[in-house]
């Protein structure tokens, strides 16, 4: 299957969550991207202790645009 994220926010829970499910996908063999639009090119600051933005983004294995 193809899925495709548009993150558009700075909200750094959202961008935790979503590249989360992201791996999932990746893991379970799905064809994975993810467009961060927007205050989405935030990402890099959007994080915190407690949502390791960062983290989930160094695991993505798919195709990742900014």
């Amino acid at each position: 299957m193809k899925i495709l994220f548009v993150i558009t926010t700075d909200d750094g829970e959202t961008i935790y969550n979503a590249m989360r499910l992201a791996n999932v996908g990746v893991k379970k063999g799905d064809e994975v991207s993810v467009f961060m639009l927007g205050k989405g090119v935030l990402f890099e600051q959007a994080g915190n202790e407690q949502f390791n933005v960062m983290e989930q983004i160094n695991q993505f294995e798919g195709d990742f645009y900014v």
